[in-house]
């Protein structure tokens, strides 16, 4: 296990942010979890999930065997960023809405884009293809989380997240495109989405919807 977690933190761009993903949103789950009170099995359940799920369904639409089946070291890092939010609702109030929370949403946003961006590449899918299956791997375990929480899945509503992956599947497209190396377009993918979904938040950017266009006509 030592020899696999040196080369996902020095090795490929997919193992680097693979790893980085993996942890901040079993770490963010977890803190949903812990907000609607669960006890430590749900909080592990849904921690993992939204881990897992994103990349799980990723790795079945390209007809491979999902990663947290193949190796140990998957769930260890999972683990390690349910214990992470453990520890910082030990230490934090209102951790779900702290600032090292919403954070690491956005790197973990941007670490699974790039990922499912990378996946996609390698299976010589379509340039829409290669996007869509971006933005499922990013905000896949997010929706799965939401499900288990009781609630409509976050990415469906105005707020400006899901885009935030699609706009980074496409710029990681458009890089290869143009020649750019793997890990020069795995830094393009992950610097537009980390950037745009900090910039969201910091000004609070929506989508419109077909309430707020009515309202506006009026």
């Amino acid at each position: 296990m030592a020899s696999e977690l040196l080369r996902a933190l020095f090795g490929d761009p997919f193992a680097a942010m693979n790893t980085i993903g993996l942890v901040a949103f079993a770490l963010v789950g977890s803190t949903k979890a812990i907000r609607e009170e669960f006890d430590l099995f749900g909080i592990a359940v849904v921690g993992l999930t939204m881990a897992f799920a994103g990349g799980a369904t990723r790795d079945l639409l390209v007809t491979r065997v999902p990663l947290a089946l193949q190796s140990p070291l998957e769930i260890a890092l999972g683990l390690l960023g349910v214990g992470l939010a453990i520890a910082l609702n030990i230490v934090f109030s209102s951790v779900d809405s702290h600032p090292i929370t919403l954070v690491s949403d956005a790197i973990g946003l941007a670490a699974f884009a790039t990922t499912g961006a990378i996946v996609a590449t390698e299976a010589n899918v379509s340039a829409f293809g290669v996007v869509t299956v971006a933005t499922i791997n990013a905000v896949g375990g997010g929706a799965f989380a939401d499900i288990l929480l009781d609630r409509s899945p976050f990415i469906l509503f105005e707020d400006f997240y899901a885009s935030c992956a699609v706009l980074g599947g496409s710029a990681y497209w458009v890089a290869t495109a143009l020649g750019a190396t793997g890990s020069i377009a795995a830094a393009a993918c992950a610097t537009v989405t980390v950037g745009t979904r900090l910039v969201a938040v910091t000004y609070d950017w929506r989508l419109p919807t077909v309430q707020n266009a009515k309202f506006t006509n009026r």
